[in-house]
């Protein structure tokens, strides 16, 4: 394989006047979405209980990702055709409505409507930070800035939990929604100077919608039947299909070179570490006899090995991406494969083993996104960052799903053999994100 190095180009400063504004606004949605999703789950219980839902509880994170997966869509679309500013700033005011609806249900039915109007919002608001980067850095300020928006998560993933717990036990858990509503002012205001200037005018695309209600509702769909044990899970599995196809890039399930490879390893990668980490606590716990505040500490340790694997790529800005792809992925496979023999060894050998996955994931995460933009015309970058935002979904939600059923069927180990294989088809894959045309 010949791989052709970016010259090596000192990046400009992340705070440099022309991107202090947007840096700021950008890192600034990332810490409120990601607070949002790891503070949420400590107060979910407490909140079924009191409403008398918890047979809807699945249904609180499920209804998220559906949504979500339907807005991704309708926001590359939108942001193609007329900038990312309105998608954006709508889908932030989207997302404050889920969290009043959600702080305020008297149902869970309510309540479960609340997180999906959460999700549409987030949706919205997601994909067009990846149109900001493309049209605001320049392409070797690019690694910085996505190992930036990945150590924005990490605040949230040591402190969300346990500040959400707190809140739902002091004040209530009704404050974990509506105590986020005051922290999307300063983000909108924050990015507001940028996006005055990203204004377009185009056509928005047609032919996508019906696409993105198949996806949305096939993923509904499937999820409900796996639940019911009911053959609606093969419609739903054939609604999916028709719209991943649809909206995909041509290739990707034969993992065609370029953009079509790119777009699928960030699912595979994700799947992998999502299917992985659902049931790395259970392993501990029952196999080891860790409690869970301890089990707790080797997915904060994954979480960090993330964080330091983006910020050690973004320190060569000049460096090839694909090699980061590789390297990352051949990296995260290894310990992934040593989580699997952690659960026959010793429990406190998942430490070091996930820290590994995540690191691995931290280098290629970053260059897939650099990669993806860099592949994009003008006029197609959030469609290909939806594309982005949807592998990253449904690869982590079906690998989840996948690896729960082999777990309730034969056991910890056949989840795990699940997980590693993807790990290791995305390590194999990833010279093939070398664009065909360099």
């Amino acid at each position: 394989m010949t791989v052709v190095d970016e010259p090596a180009v000192r990046p400009p400063s992340l705070l440099a006047r022309p991107y202090r504004m947007a840096t700021i606004g950008i890192t600034l949605v990332i810490v409120l979405l990601a607070f949002e999703a790891m503070a949420v789950g400590t107060a979910m219980p407490v909140a079924a209980r009191d409403l008398n839902g918890l047979p809807l509880y699945a249904w609180a994170f499920s209804a998220v990702f559906i949504a979500g997966l339907l807005a991704n869509v309708v926001s590359g679309g939108w942001a193609d055709a007329r900038g990312p500013a309105r998608p954006l700033l709508t889908g932030l005011v989207v997302f404050v409505a889920g969290l009043l609806i959600a702080g305020t249900a008297p149902t869970m039915v309510w309540f479960v409507g609340g997180r999906a109007v959460q999700g549409f919002g987030s949706g919205l608001a997601s994909v067009p930070l990846y149109v900001i980067v493309a049209r605001v850095y320049p392409e070797e300020a690019r690694p910085k800035i996505f190992a930036a928006m990945a150590g924005a998560w990490v605040v949230p993933s040591l402190v969300g939990p346990s500040i959400g717990g707190l809140v739902a036990q002091h004040l209530g858990w009704r404050w974990v929604f509506l105590g986020i509503v005051p922290l999307v002012v300063p983000a909108a205001l924050a990015l507001i100077p940028t996006l005055r200037g990203l204004r377009t005018r185009g056509t928005m695309p047609r032919g996508r919608m019906l696409g993105a209600v198949a996806l949305s509702a096939g993923a509904a769909a499937l999820l409900w039947g796996i639940d019911h044990r009911s053959a609606v899970a093969l419609a739903g599995l054939a609604a999916l299909a028709y719209g991943v196809r649809t909206l995909m890039p041509r290739g990707m399930a034969r993992l065609r070179r370029g953009l079509p490879t790119a777009v699928a390893m960030r699912g595979l990668l994700l799947g992998s570490m999502a299917g992985t980490e659902a049931f790395i606590p259970l392993a501990l716990t029952t196999r080891f006899g860790f409690s869970p505040a301890t089990a707790g500490i080797v997915l904060t340790a994954g979480a960090l090995g993330w964080s330091a694997g983006s910020w050690w790529q973004g320190r060569f800005p000049g460096g090839s991406r694909v090699r980061f792809a590789v390297a990352g992925a051949c990296l995260h496979a290894a310990g992934v494969l040593a989580v699997a023999v952690s659960f026959h060894v010793s429990g406190w050998l998942t430490l070091p083993a996930w820290i590994a996955a995540g690191a691995g994931i931290g280098l290629a995460y970053p260059a897939l996104s650099v990669t993806v933009l860099r592949l994009s015309s003008g006029a197609a970058q959030g469609t290909n960052s939806s594309a982005l935002q949807i592998s990253d979904t449904l690869g982590s939600s079906l690998a989840v799903g996948l690896a729960g059923a082999l777990v309730n069927a034969a056991g910890l180990n056949a989840g795990a053999v699940c997980t590693a294989v993807i790990a290791i088809v995305a390590a194999l894959a990833a010279h093939r994100v070398e664009d065909p045309h360099a």
